[in-house]
């Protein structure tokens, strides 16, 4: 039996991988490691936190003394690697945190790995979760790809910058399977509401201001969530070691057209006049440091292993409304904060 940490494995992105790895290998022992920070939820893997082959172990990978313990202990065999702090606004407020998590964190699995797998680096493998941001911003033009160099312009991409740098130096110092994937902004299903997505449909339901930074000009390429679990499941069973993907959606969005999308869909869905939730729309002081466009070239992950998305953006952002319309006690413990008491109800006792 294949023992993998997933870390992070109980905010938006891991807990899709934890869900696909459960259900899809039901002969691999899957460990979710969370600190079960404001994005970590557990309430999000209800559905799967009894299967025979899961395990939750709450934890910092900041936290050394512990880490290497987990590792002594549990003895894996691979790392997926998810957690990381990843809100770009508390990046500009509070960088050292990201540095701490982002950085040392990896650093501090990096180093409990390679002592724990010494001697069988060819039958391990750490996989690294990174973010297309870490290439800085595009033009009108262009798309980027897994040469385009490092251009990290805040707090957050600077430090997931840091972090796939040490992630490559112990392959090429020590010999670790290391790989690496670079994504595009998700959406989809279990998404802590500060992000645009769940945020603006949360508040064009409660009619609440939609905010939308400076002319909602900045263009996003949006990929589905289970498309990008389905990736990770991809890559990590068939990349060769030492090698990096980009993860894109093929969907490049201005902010301000996703917004007016998502308030037609909206009205149709909660029988408002045609127009009624655009009126909605609040534009607000532009972040610091915004980056114009991103967009991914996924052709080598398509070429390579044969990935390609599975749904348009339109198909994936109704099922994404009708997830969050048909979820509303998961969306208020969220927004109360409600949701933080369910680990201490469900694990404390075990």
């Amino acid at each position: 039996m294949q023992k993998i940490i997933i870390t992070g494995g109980a905010g938006f992105i891991g807990s899709h991988v934890v869900r696909r790895f459960v259900k899809t290998y039901p002969n691999y022992n899957i460990i979710n490691l969370d600190k079960l920070t404001y994005a970590g939820n557990l309430e999000n893997l209800r559905d799967i936190e009894n299967e025979p082959n899961y395990r939750f172990i709450k934890g910092d990978i900041v936290d050394l003394e512990f880490i290497n313990s987990l590792f002594d202990n549990e003895k894996p065999d691979a790392v997926i690697h998810l957690a990381a702090e990843s809100h770009v606004d508390r990046s500009i407020s509070s960088p050292l945190e990201f540095v701490m998590t982002n950085v040392v964190g990896t650093v501090n699995l990096l180093n409990a790995a390679r002592e724990s797998w010494k001697g069988r680096y060819d039958q391990t493998r750490f996989y690294h979760v990174s973010t297309d941001e870490v290439y800085g911003t595009l033009g009108e033009d262009g798309m980027f790809t897994e040469e385009t160099a490092y251009d990290p312009h805040s707090p957050y991409s600077a430090s997931k910058a840091s972090s796939d740098h040490f992630v490559r130096a112990y392959q090429d110092t020590y010999g670790m399977d290391v790989v690496i994937s670079n994504c595009s902004n998700n959406y989809g299903s279990f998404h802590f509401p500060e992000k645009l997505i769940p945020l603006a449909i949360n508040n064009i339901k409660q009619r609440k201001p939609v905010p939308v930074y400076g002319k909602g000009e900045n263009i996003r390429d949006w990929l589905w969530v289970e498309d990008h679990a389905r990736a990770i499941d991809v890559i990590f069973h068939n990349a060769k070691a030492g090698q990096t993907y980009n993860i894109g959606g093929h969907n490049e969005w201005k902010n301000i057209d996703l917004i007016n999308l998502l308030c037609t869909i909206l009205d149709k869905k909660l029988g408002r006049e045609a127009g009624e939730s655009a009126k909605l729309i609040t534009y607000v002081t532009d972040r610091a440091g915004h980056d114009l466009r991103y967009a991914i070239d996924a052709s080598k992950l398509k070429t390579e292993l044969g990935w390609v998305p599975s749904i348009t953006f339109e198909e994936g952002l109704e099922k994404t409304v009708d997830w969050y319309l048909a979820n509303e006690e998961w969306l208020a413990n969220v927004t109360s904060g409600n949701y933080q008491q369910y680990y201490k109800g469900q694990y404390n006792n075990r």
